[in-house]
């Protein structure tokens, strides 16, 4: 209980100081010229997205090449976890082997929720991710919440269960690549038709048979829907080797 009245104290404190400073900030009434800008060309400019979604057309029509960065930074990140904790084969092999304090993972009513659990997340996720061009979201958002549908199923179950159904982490690896690779191939298909890089109209159609699609923006959160759901996952696997294996490696109970 002690432990909390610091925190109450901090917690009244800032809503005391909310409550005195907000009624003093300026009001603003009118759209800046650069907001103007964007609400006028996100939808009607000739060579953006025309989409309704204009965060999502901002983002990769006005500053795609700052997101790009940003997604960059990310997958470094990514890379520079999988290098820390980098395996050989013979590591790798020994890693998918159950251990013997392998129990088969938590109750039947666990993972009997878990299975309605997860199905509802991939469809979410999905739907986050090839939506974002219509309602806020996009593929950053959807990946992340598809990265939580392994990391349940390593808690319910096991990570020798992914493994054993398919997608170890080389193979997120490689969804990783691919997705990273899509990224770069629509930013540069512009380019091919005498344009300039990641333009988006009218290079990609903005609907197809009268869906609107947002021109390159649905391929852009599909591709790192992908790129970042997989990089979460490669990682997840990793983590989840339990303690006493990497114990063997450091030993070198497991050679080269």
């Amino acid at each position: 209980m002690k432990k909390l009245i610091p925190l109450v104290i901090i917690l009244v404190a800032i809503l005391g100081l909310a409550y005195y400073i907000a009624p003093k900030l300026p009001q603003q009434t009118d759209v800046r010229p650069l907001g103007e800008f964007y609400l006028q060309n996100s939808y009607f400019g000739d060579y953006s997205a025309r989409s309704p979604e204009v965060v999502t057309s901002i983002l990769w029509d006005y500053r795609g090449v700052d997101t790009l960065f940003e997604t960059a930074v990310f997958f470094l990140a990514i890379i520079g976890s999988l290098t820390l904790f980098r395996l050989n084969k013979r590591q790798e092999k020994a890693a998918k082997q159950k251990t013997e304090e392998f129990t088969g993972g938590l109750t039947i009513v666990v993972k009997s929720v878990t299975k309605i659990i997860v199905v509802m997340i991939l469809a979410v996720s999905a739907s986050i991710a090839l939506h974002g061009h219509l309602t806020p979201g996009g593929g950053f958002q959807g990946g992340s919440a598809l990265a939580v549908a392994p990391l349940l199923i390593i808690a319910a179950y096991s990570k020798y269960t992914l493994e054993e159904n398919g997608l170890d982490k080389t193979r997120a690896l490689i969804l990783r690549s691919i997705g990273l690779l899509g990224i770069a191939l629509v930013a540069l298909v512009p380019l091919l038709s005498g344009g300039f890089i990641m333009q988006n109209q009218p290079v990609f159609p903005a609907e197809i048979d009268s869906q609107l699609i947002g021109g390159s923006l649905i391929y852009y959160n599909f591709f790192e829907f992908l790129a970042v759901g997989a990089g979460f996952t490669a990682v997840f696997l990793l983590l989840a080797i339990p303690e006493s294996i990497f114990k063997r490696f450091l030993r070198g109970d497991v050679d080269e």
